[in-house]
């Protein structure tokens, strides 16, 4: 029988992507096997981390609701060996929420209590492509843990404090020692009283239920630069998650997709289009208005142009990034058509044309004669 990814974090298919976090966060503390002793905990925990990994990413959580795992294993997405699903294992998870807390096993000595920074948070967000050409300023919202200000961090109720763990003593490990025929192993993990923090909440803040953050949409503003392109990523600093035990908060990175042009294409900071010209505007050459992202611009366009040919219109591309009063070139690609139809004087000159290219004499510029003829 196939897993249910929702049921498995206790979600709805209809759930946000704050909800799913929220979701995994709660049940991670609750299965993971160094606090849940129970036989099938390590089993039910990477389940809870393979269906987070899926369902946090847009695009296989799009494939798995419309197909299923099978959707997933066929778009090359299959995690067949234990914990390998996207972020490297499930520990990288656990410890991407809760900081160092993801070994099944460790003899870390890190002090529990000392700062931790906050997580660094990701934004993917879409971006016409004159706005990543002239730069703009969006207001954006975000989903992210701040320090509770009715606690400041302790996670306590106001005017109690947390005690020191009297099961592992504030060291956030606990040791066991177990006999075998080798002689006695230890092994450090986790102490399951303060689930590692080292410290013990005997009243737990009624706002943050505990854990001195707590999450919040918040919206704000961001200046894009002009002339960024398709994935660049912008720091916005401290806009992370809220660290731990005063730690610092961490940084924002905003990842810019620009969304495709209808007449535009983008090289590096030069803009391709195309321009279809008239048979006889190829022939006799011709000035012409070209469409740019900097308005119209007028383009020479030389007799006897060939098909294909690029012509450059100078400094009428994106903007550099950082260098703003420098641009790039705008870059149009020649094309022409035949005449579906011709009238009576269009098709007199075709055929005048026809009959002087028949009897062209050696070194004899056919577009000389063309002209003559049709100004004859």
């Amino acid at each position: 029988m196939m897993a249910n990814y929702y049921e498995i974090l206790g979600v709805s298919k209809e759930a946000t992507q704050a909800e799913i976090k929220s979701a995994f966060r709660k049940k991670a503390r609750e299965l993971h096997p160094d606090v849940n002793k129970a036989p099938d905990a390590e089993e039910k925990f990477k389940e809870l981390g393979k269906a987070y990994e899926t369902l946090s990413n847009e695009e296989k959580r799009s494939l798995y609701d419309r197909y299923g795992e099978e959707g997933l294993s066929n778009a090359g997405f299959d995690s067949t060996g234990p914990f390998d699903f996207g972020f490297g294992n499930i520990n990288d998870i656990f410890e991407s929420f809760f900081g160092g807390m993801g070994g099944f096993s460790s003899s870390s000595s890190v002090d529990p209590t000392a700062p931790q920074r906050g997580h660094d948070l990701r934004l993917d967000i879409e971006l016409e492509f004159e706005e990543a050409a002239f730069g703009v300023e969006k207001e954006i919202k975000i989903d992210h843990l701040e320090m509770c200000k009715d606690c400041y961090g302790t996670g306590a109720e106001p005017g109690t404090k947390p005690s020191v763990c009297p099961d592992c003593n504030g060291k956030g490990r606990v040791a066991h020692v177990t006999r075998t025929i080798l002689g006695s192993i230890q092994q450090v993990t986790v102490c399951p009283k303060c689930g590692g923090t080292g410290q013990v909440i005997g009243s737990p803040c009624k706002k943050c239920h505990g854990e001195g953050r707590l999450e919040v949409e918040k919206a704000i503003k961001v200046k894009i630069p002009a002339g960024v392109d398709n994935n660049a990523k912008i720091r916005v600093a401290k806009e992370g998650d809220a660290g731990k035990n005063g730690g610092s908060s961490g940084d924002l990175y905003i990842v810019m997709h620009v969304k495709p042009h209808k007449e535009f294409k983008r090289d590096g900071f030069n803009v391709y289009s195309e321009l279809y010209i008239s048979l006889p505007q190829a022939v006799l050459g011709d000035n012409v208005l070209v469409n740019t992202i900097h308005g119209e611009k007028e383009l020479v366009v030389p007799s006897g142009i060939e098909y294909g040919k690029i012509l450059t219109i100078k400094n009428a591309g994106i903007p550099f990034l950082g260098h703003p009063e420098k641009r790039g070139d705008h870059l149009v690609l020649i094309k022409y058509k035949a005449p579906k139809s011709l009238n009576e004087e269009e098709r007199r000159l075709y055929k005048k044309l026809f009959e002087l290219s028949e009897n062209k004499k050696p070194n004899e510029k056919l577009i000389d004669k063309f002209k003559s003829a049709i100004h004859s």
